[in-house]
């Protein structure tokens, strides 16, 4: 798994409501509405102001550091005077901040926020790319997809899949690549020997989030639970599976398929992105086994749909997080 930092964005992005990808073939711009298929950029700035475009239909303003940008639609989704709750309000908490150390780099802090109906988390952050799982990803002569050291080292590898005394399993004649070791997942099909590249979630295949393992588990996700990932530069989001779990100071990692869903380098070596991602956490939403491309999709679509769309996420990215409560930062 890749190793760099992940830079803090301030983001926002207005009404979105459409349907998202779920596979490299299938990206879609989250500010339209529902539909299947597109790899098109939308142009920034969006259509005239419009009581039947404020919505579904409404482009993406970006919020970049130092700069402040104005949406028509704003002023519609924002909370009314009076404190009422107009029901496109965001009462979003910090739950805590988590804590990012990367070599000699300074630590930083990345708020995670909620809403206090639903325990669904969510986080900017950069984007690191994790090949574990592919087939093809780590090399005994380190010429997988990623660099062999992401996957540990002798008597303590951590991503590869390896027997009762720690020797990593390589795959023989009949599997996809004689030669390669057997790249391993947290998320992974136990009816199938632990030997087998097919057990393990294919990042070539599969849109799934890494998060570390003492984080998730603090905030009740487990491996196969369900996510949204939505890259705020371009507009391009797509739905995922929680099928990885990374190191206990980072956080901001996907799979090469995530990757190429929302339009960033998917090459596990130099890939990535430093920041503009924004990701969205199912708890408990999973039934902690792989699943499809189609069946993330479905799960993912209907639990955005559950949480309030959308729109809902674009109100919580343009408030003001409440502070943080008492006694909950990361005990990663």
């Amino acid at each position: 798994m890749r190793r760099i930092s992940c830079a803090l964005l301030t983001v926002v992005f207005l009404s979105p409501s459409g349907a998202i990808a779920g596979h490299q073939e299938t990206v879609v711009p989250l500010p339209v509405k529902i539909q299947r298929q597109t790899n098109q950029e939308i142009p920034r700035g969006g259509p005239p102001r419009d009581a039947t475009q404020c919505g579904m239909r409404q482009d993406p303003i970006i919020l970049r550091q130092g700069e402040t940008a104005v949406n028509p639609c704003n002023a519609e989704s924002a909370p009314p005077s009076g404190g009422q709750n107009s029901g496109m309000d965001c009462f979003n908490q910090q739950l805590l901040s988590f804590q990012v150390s990367h070599d000699s780099e300074p630590a930083r802090e990345i708020p995670i926020l909620h809403l206090p109906d639903n325990p669904a988390f969510f986080f900017a952050s950069g984007m690191t790319i994790d090949a574990d799982g592919a087939p093809n990803a780590y090399h005994p002569d380190n010429t997988g997809l990623d660099d062999l050291a992401n996957a540990g080292a002798p008597g303590n590898w951590q991503g590869l899949a390896k027997d009762e005394v720690g020797v990593p399993y390589v795959q023989g004649p009949n599997d996809p690549f004689p030669g390669y070791y057997v790249s391993a997942t947290a998320l992974s099909d136990r009816n199938r020997a632990v030997s087998d590249p097919l057990r393990y979630v294919d990042s070539s295949k599969i849109p799934y989030i890494v998060l570390p393992g003492g984080f998730a588990r603090q905030m009740g996700a487990r491996p196969g639970d369900f996510a949204v990932v939505s890259n705020l530069r371009n507009g391009k989001s797509s739905y995922a599976i929680f099928g990885d779990v990374g190191p206990s100071d980072r956080i901001g990692e996907g799979s090469m398929a995530l990757a190429e869903n929302l339009g960033i380098r998917s090459d596990a070596r130099i890939g990535g992105t430093r920041g503009g991602i924004l990701y969205l956490v199912f708890p408990g939403s999973g039934n902690h086994q792989p699943r499809s491309v189609e069946e993330i999709n479905l799960e993912g679509e209907k639990l955005l749909q559950d949480w309030g769309g959308s729109v809902r996420l674009a109100a919580c990215t343009t408030e003001q997080s409440a502070p943080p409560i008492d006694g909950n930062r990361s005990t990663n």
